[in-house]
């Protein structure tokens, strides 16, 4: 994998800010573990009690997924309206006052080093490389996404489905709105409530926004009769839910109250569990090596003492021994850990770390019997008689939303060339070749290349080409190159291939865009 470029050093934002703030004294260091950010001296507002008698923030268990938008305990939750985290904002970190001259100036950029390489944090890159924002009449927690930030959620989107599909899955869609009842029926209201959005009136009934799709995907599969010839049935969605989160822990696209969450549901028989699960597994494997992510660790999620858990110690040991079963057939490392299990069943996790060291989970398994008894879902087995399906739940990527934001901090913004939003830049040295310029790129969509032109008009060579610098791939076209058809090529890591005609270059580019995964060129 390429190293990942930013330009280095400083962005011009980073220089203005270190300029602004030059005569004022920093404060001393925060102090949270891992935390290694010196912020500034806060301009005065309403005063803020000490960290330490700050109200804790309580984690409860997610209603299917939680690793959507919940953070490990071993680590501290990222509060960017406390002004002590990496690229800490002011009061608000997703609200910016309309008329700002200077957005930029409510940040302090981060340009530390962390393990030898450089902290990237996913706000920040987001909103200097036009991805995404968000604005104060939206609301906090509420992200829009820009046309460049459009185009890496399509294709992440877009991967996900075709993964699925060649493993066998069928995609469905349903609603963001369901009856209390539902909710009731498959514990959330009681278990999770908390979390959950008030009810709204309509009518003689009350609906709430989800904020799970579990029960959604339990109702789809009981609304028609299924054999034992039918199964596994995978069902698949990239589906809205929605978290009542507190304002406190709000930030960037790591912790939204609306969520996009790649989930699927397997409804299979006892025997079939296992291999499904494990099947998940693998698929998770391959969706990382082709996203350039890498797994951190593997724990299996257990429940804690206390009752916000489903009370049924037999179903817990039958799907806590079956996932066991799947890690130790894997062959994968693991870790056990009390307390972070769903409130209906245990689950693996799969952790990932950011540039500053905290851990999430991005992705899970599970194996679950509690819902298709809520539901009383069955099938019918070679025997005539009902059976009770077992419910596999599994996300490759988890949220949307967390998987974007954990790609660019992963890559500084440099995202593998499938997923870039742009994936060729065309530059003409003069507008002599301007002409030739827009015919490759126009060559380039046709192939479904994302390719744009930067013409001199934007500057000089030097200056196109360092604006350019995430992009993947630049082709650079002189009097010479136009004359005879070719291009000179320029790839993000610094290197350069011998000139080439465009064509094939353009052959070449679709064939690493084809083929996936992080890796820049290929010299046949």
């Amino acid at each position: 994998m390429e190293a990942p470029s930013c330009g280095g050093g400083l962005s011009k934002i980073g220089r203005v800010l270190l300029r602004h703030h030059r005569d004022r004294p920093p404060t001393s260091d925060t102090g949270r573990p891992g935390d290694r950010t010196r912020t500034f001296t806060a301009p005065p507002g309403p005063e803020r009690p000490p960290p330490s008698v700050r109200k804790p923030v309580v984690r409860r268990p997610a209603p299917c997924y939680d690793h959507a938008h919940a953070a490990s305990p071993a680590v501290p939750v990222l509060h960017d309206d406390a002004g002590d985290s990496p690229g800490a904002l002011t009061a608000d970190p997703d609200v910016r006052s309309p008329g700002a001259s200077a957005p930029g100036l409510r940040r302090v950029v981060l340009a530390s080093q962390t393990r030898g390489a450089t902290m990237h944090d996913h706000r920040r890159l987001g909103r200097e490389l036009d991805l995404f924002d968000t604005d104060p009449l939206m609301g906090a927690g509420l992200p829009y996404w820009l046309p460049d930030g459009a185009v890496v959620r399509h294709t992440l989107e877009e991967y996900i489905r075709d993964a699925e599909r060649r493993a066998g899955y069928r995609h469905v869609y349903s609603p963001a709105l369901g009856k209390r009842e539902l909710y009731e029926t498959s514990g959330h209201w009681e278990h999770y409530g908390d979390d959950m959005f008030p009810p709204m009136d309509v009518g003689a009934e009350q609906v709430l926004l989800r904020p799970s799709l579990c029960p959604h995907h339990a109702l789809i599969y009981r609304s028609r009769s299924h054999s034992y010839r039918e199964l596994p049935l995978r069902m698949a969605e990239l589906g809205g839910m929605y978290r009542s989160e507190l304002s406190g822990v709000l930030g960037g696209l790591t912790r939204v109250r609306s969520i996009t969450l790649n989930d699927a549901h397997i409804f299979c028989t006892l025997e079939q569990a296992v291999e499904e699960a494990r099947a998940a597994l693998e698929l998770i494997g391959r969706a990382y090596a082709d996203l350039g992510i890498r797994a951190a660790r593997y724990r299996l999620s257990l429940p804690g003492e206390g009752g916000k858990y489903v009370a049924d110690p037999e179903l817990w040991r039958r799907a806590t021994a079956l996932l066991r079963e799947v890690l130790d057939g894997s062959g994968i490392p693991y870790e056990a850990a009390e307390g972070e299990a769903a409130f209906y069943g245990p689950k693996i996790d799969v952790q990932i770390t950011d540039p500053a060291g905290r851990e999430a989970t991005l992705s899970t398994v599970q194996i679950d019997f509690h819902q298709p008894e809520r539901f009383d879902l069955h099938y019918i087995g070679p025997d005539g008689a009902k059976h009770r399906p077992v419910m596999v739940h599994r996300s490759i990527i988890g949220s949307v939303e967390r998987a974007v934001a954990h790609l660019l901090e992963e890559h500084g913004g440099a995202f593998p060339p499938w997923l870039a939003p742009v994936q060729l830049m065309v530059l003409p040295v003069g507008e002599e070749q301007s002409e030739a310029a827009h015919a490759l790129a126009g060559r380039a969509r046709e192939r479904g290349l994302r390719a744009e032109v930067a013409g001199p008009e934007q500057g000089t060579l030097a200056a196109r080409i360092r604006s350019a610098r995430l992009v993947p791939y630049q082709a650079v076209i002189g009097g010479r190159e136009a004359a005879a058809g070719l291009v000179a090529p320029r790839l993000r890591d610094g290197s350069r291939p011998d000139t080439l005609p465009g064509d094939e270059l353009l052959r070449r580019v679709g064939d690493r865009v084809a083929a996936r995964g992080p890796g820049l060129w290929d010299p046949s």
